[in-house]
């Protein structure tokens, strides 16, 4: 979680200025600046989070004829305004926008139509779904924000009062409407009637009941300081009305409740389970994050804070990432996993039920064709643990993360000196469904997007083959080996393009506690695991009459007792999660073929294979399936070298009088399809099972060109 940072006006003379005359040059000036405000709000946890927000300009764009025309910059939906560049804000043309104000009605449907009709570039993103909001403020630069101490005065039983005595008569004030067309008409409704000279003063913003805060300016500087300041007076206003002080839970209760989630986790991801109707062969599910902090906590930890935790979101904006409401679990068992896995199916199953309930209610004033979303919950409150936040891919969970200690603090505070109110079960239904509020969310267009892999040996030639290719579909990925330059090299290079969906551990696969402990950091990090491809091994080169026992036993103790111990942690934590699993162990063509000279990896590389089989035979009613991948001859991965070619190589380019490229060369040649195969051939075998595209276990995958006497049977 980032840190939060006190509020204070960051714009900096000198960094605008750079903004205009360097960096976005080419923009113009008011876009450039439109875009530096606009990360100063981003970058303010206090004000926006995750996307959420939004900003603006006015002025003009040439058409096609050459003609000059009024245009309105509006932030494109979905873009983050942490890290928004000016060609984050679409242009559109504002006279088209403006002749849509005289509209008694516009559905949801046609104003979508309309705004990317009114598109320069019909080809661009959407544009907010509070475009028209911003056209009809005939102000230039506009900013919204949903300002934690904003929604702390607007929700609550007396809401406008409260914002009436936190900010006087420096705003107006718009109780909720739908975000949309009706918040437009409501927004310029409330604007005229404050025109110059009128009996309400039209100040220097507008706040929105149960939404947030509208500022205004003939500058971006003008506009962004307005936030900063009713922001300001906001916080000082609820720091003055406050009761009593915060209470914080203890380190040791932290360090319990991390423990307690460690095991929770996996029993809990294993129950939030979506079928997949398409397949029949598994199951989507979620990855999940955990708030463990004092104030979470303590929040959790008090009974009374159940009704207000249920209670409706802060913003309409946070429904399509928390669900209308979270769960909340009476009494957890910490003790025995049995009952709270009794309880949390339970309270799951009634929260599923509810879900459907409440669809099937306002379903019937939405009109037919409308689909439900899954019932399951995005929020688990459990006393003794915190929250628990689920989305399907990290980002996901950590956005829900994120909304829900922001709610928690505002609640907090509300309830200190007032009575929660949110919005209405109905308002609450029509933005969940409202298609521009779920084309927020990411698709499932990747096999492996809920998935989560651990690969051990992971910076060889296969190993990060492997690791690349589990990302580059979607997935979760520990990669595991011993720590040193290599691990943290892997890192470096993947992290950039993946995120928070790459971690490295550091794991001796010898070590059973060590392995253990790999797996627990997964599970900290996105609940559970759902594949382990077993990849680490040892290779040495001697004949049997010459083997040093002790060379023989470094091989045995890594390939052989190292993938027991993968193996028997894998299982355990399967059989915990309850939702099936993968493992795929990376075998050898010397399984099937073993060579001269190369006893100790032939010998000990077959007992992990045969390990692996049992696994299929052991694990097969827990729904687990335990495949193998028999590769030949992988040299390389782009820069990294096979560790295994790396103490094989040697000896058998000097039998043979070849140089290394002469080797690849000879060992592509033996082979019936005269292939080279490469890390990535490896990578997309282990795809093939983790995708489980047949009802498979038990089986061999060769990849090695074909080679008769290695062919399984």
């Amino acid at each position: 979680m980032q840190k939060r940072d006190k509020l204070k006006n960051k714009w900096l003379k000198a960094e605008a200025d750079k903004a205009v005359k360097t960096g976005w040059r080419k923009w113009g000036g008011d876009l450039a600046l439109r875009a530096y405000t606009s990360r100063l709000i981003g970058g303010q946890r206090q004000l926006v989070l995750h996307g959420g927000g939004n900003t603006s300009v006015k002025g003009f764009f040439t058409d096609i004829t050459g003609e000059i025309r009024p245009a309105l910059f509006v932030k494109a939906s979905g873009h983050d305004l942490a890290q928004i560049e000016p060609g984050g804000h679409c242009a559109l043309d504002l006279e088209h926008l403006m002749r849509l104000k005289g509209l008694k009605k516009l559905s949801d449907d046609n104003m979508l139509k309309e705004l990317r009709r009114g598109l320069v570039n019909p080809l661009g993103p959407t544009p907010s779904i509070e475009s028209l909001v911003h056209a009809f403020i005939p102000k230039k630069f506009i900013d919204h924000t949903h300002a934690d101490s904003i929604l702390a005065l607007t929700n609550r039983r007396d809401g406008e009062k409260t914002v009436r005595e936190a900010l006087g008569k420096d705003v107006l004030i718009v109780d909720y409407k739908k975000p949309g067309f009706d918040l437009a008409k409501a927004v310029s409704r409330a604007f005229e009637k404050s025109a110059p000279g009128a009996k309400e003063n039209r100040g220097a913003g507008m706040v929105l009941i149960n939404h947030g805060l509208i500022t205004w300016g003939d500058t971006a500087e003008e506009s962004y300081s307005a936030t900063i300041r009713l922001v300001s007076k906001a916080e000082k206003y609820l720091k003055g009305h406050r009761r009593g002080a915060a209470r914080k839970a203890s380190g040791r209760v932290i360090e319990k409740a991390e423990k307690n989630y460690l095991w929770i986790a996996p029993l809990l991801r294993g129950l939030l389970l979506v079928p997949d109707e398409a397949s029949k062969r598994y199951d989507r599910r979620f990855i999940l994050k955990p708030l463990i902090t004092p104030e979470s906590l303590v929040f959790a930890g008090a009974k009374k804070n159940k009704k207000i935790a249920l209670a409706p979101p802060l913003t309409s904006d946070h429904i399509i990432r928390v669900k209308p409401k979270p769960l909340w679990i009476d009494k957890p068992d910490l003790k025995e996993r049995d009952k709270l896995k009794s309880q949390l199916e339970k309270a799951i199953g009634a929260y599923a039920e509810s879900y459907k309930r409440y669809f099937d209610k306002h379903s019937k004033k939405a009109g037919a064709g409308i689909v439900p979303f899954d019932p399951l919950p995005r929020v688990i409150f459990i006393p003794g643990v915190g929250a628990v936040c689920a989305g399907r891919n990290v980002d996901e969970a950590i956005i829900a993360r994120d909304i829900t200690e922001q709610t928690i603090r505002v609640k907090t505070v509300i309830s200190s000196s007032g009575e929660y109110r949110g919005i209405s079960e109905r308002s609450m239904f029509e933005m969940e469904y409202f298609n521009m509020q779920s084309a927020k969310l990411t698709a499932d267009d990747k096999p492996l997007t809920r998935k989560v892999a651990l690969v051990t040996g992971a910076c060889g030639a296969i190993g990060s083959a492997i690791c690349a290719e589990l990302l580059k579909n979607g997935c979760h990925v520990a990669a595991t080996d011993l720590p040193g330059k290599n691990l943290t090299a892997l890192l470096n290079d993947l992290k950039p393009a993946y995120g928070d969906r790459i971690s490295a551990l550091a794991l001796d696969v010898t070590d059973t506690k060590n392995v253990a402990e790999g797996f627990n950091l997964t599970v900290r990090e996105w609940g559970g695991i759902d594949l382990v491809v077993v990849n680490a091994g040892l290779a040495h080169v001697s004949s049997l009459a010459k083997m040093d026992p002790a060379s023989f036993l470094k091989l045995e103790n890594v390939n052989v007792h190292g993938t027991l111990n993968t193996l028997a942690q894998s299982a355990r934590l399967f059989e915990t999660q309850g939702a099936g699993g993968d493992i795929v162990l990376i075998s050898t063509k010397n399984v099937f073929a073993p060579g001269a000279r190369f006893g100790a990896y032939s010998a000990t590389k077959a007992a992990a294979h045969q390990l692996a089989r049992i696994a299929s035979l052991e694990l097969a009613n827990l729904g687990v399936r335990v495949n193998m991948v028999a590769p030949d001859a992988v040299f390389s991965h782009g820069k990294r070298k096979s560790g295994l070619w790396a103490e094989v190589g040697p000896d058998r380019m000097k039998a043979r009088g070849l140089s290394e490229k002469g080797l690849e060369k000879y060992y592509r040649n033996r082979n019936l399809l005269k292939e080279k195969i490469t890390g990535e051939d490896v990578a997309r075998a282990v795809l093939f099972f983790a995708t489980r595209k047949t009802p498979t276990t038990g089986a061999t995958i060769p990849v090695d060109g074909g080679l008769p006497d290695a062919t399984p049977r």
